[in-house]
């Protein structure tokens, strides 16, 4: 028999991680960690354009769930991918809405 596409005892959490995968500003914060690597708050907003208050509630919302870690060094934050599945997650279904708009 093959393996279910999601394990019944982790549908809740396969649910919550694209939940918070959902909103395409944390996309956007992704991929500019992805490109950039480590960053302090301060980095992403320059990078982004969107305010301190809201960059740092979307950050601690993916750390919370395991796609980031952080650390503090004095008064920055820096931010961090913390899950290795996410670029791949990112590229393949971009990959396919491409493949998908081609057709």
């Amino acid at each position: 028999m093959d393996r279910p596409l999601v394990p019944p005892d982790e549908i809740e959490a396969v649910a919550r991680r694209f939940e918070v995968l959902g909103e395409p500003v944390r996309l956007e914060l992704l991929s500019v960690l992805h490109e950039a690597g480590e960053q302090t708050v301060g980095e992403i907003v320059d990078a982004t354009g969107y305010r301190q208050p809201n960059v740092s509630k979307h950050l601690s919302a993916m750390a919370e769930e395991g796609l980031l870690v952080r650390r503090r060094d004095g008064v920055h934050v820096y931010y961090a991918l913390d899950d290795p599945t996410l670029g791949a997650l990112c590229m393949l279904v971009s990959r396919r809405l491409q493949a998908e708009a081609e057709t």
